[in-house]
């Protein structure tokens, strides 16, 4: 008979804290750990984050890049439960992003409508890039985002 002890389970948050940590110890960027493992660094720091499921090969390859314990793997393999802690963000650059969507949201929500008909731009069949562009009064921030167009069905 085994001794009855609970074995704890390793998590999403548990995973994403030995990652971090792997990525400060290995002084590795973003953009390099997602060339180690083929993947957009947009999406590689979601998916670390908790916010994606890694395929199982991808998985793989991260818990290798990064030195992680194996079971590490299937966490990160597991659904995420996408779950933002506050309302109104208070980091101030996440806190723009929110005003843009704020100021700008109904305006590209009507000139999607107008281009494409009635319905959204996916975020699950969906890419985005962030980069630098030099510029003269100071470097910009271009944010690129790609979403397949989900038309509603009517019945």
């Amino acid at each position: 008979m085994k001794d009855s002890y609970v074995t704890e389970m390793m998590t999403k948050e548990d995973v994403t804290a030995m990652i971090l940590s792997a990525k400060k110890q290995a002084g590795l960027t973003w953009e390099g750990i997602a060339e180690k493992i083929d993947m957009s660094p947009v999406w590689t720091h979601s998916a670390c984050m908790g916010m994606q499921a890694f395929p199982k090969a991808k998985a793989d390859a991260l818990v290798t890049a990064l030195g992680l314990p194996q079971e590490a793997a299937s966490v990160l393999e597991e659904s995420p439960t996408k779950i933002w802690e506050q309302t109104v963000p208070t980091d101030p650059c996440i806190y723009r992003l929110y005003e843009i969507v704020g100021v700008y949201g109904p305006t590209i929500k009507a000139l999607i409508h107008e281009k494409f008909g009635d319905g959204i731009m996916s975020a699950i069949d969906f890419d985005m890039s962030v980069t630098r562009v030099p510029n003269e009064k100071g470097d910009r921030v271009k944010l690129e985002m790609s979403g397949k167009y989900l038309g509603y069905n009517s019945w």
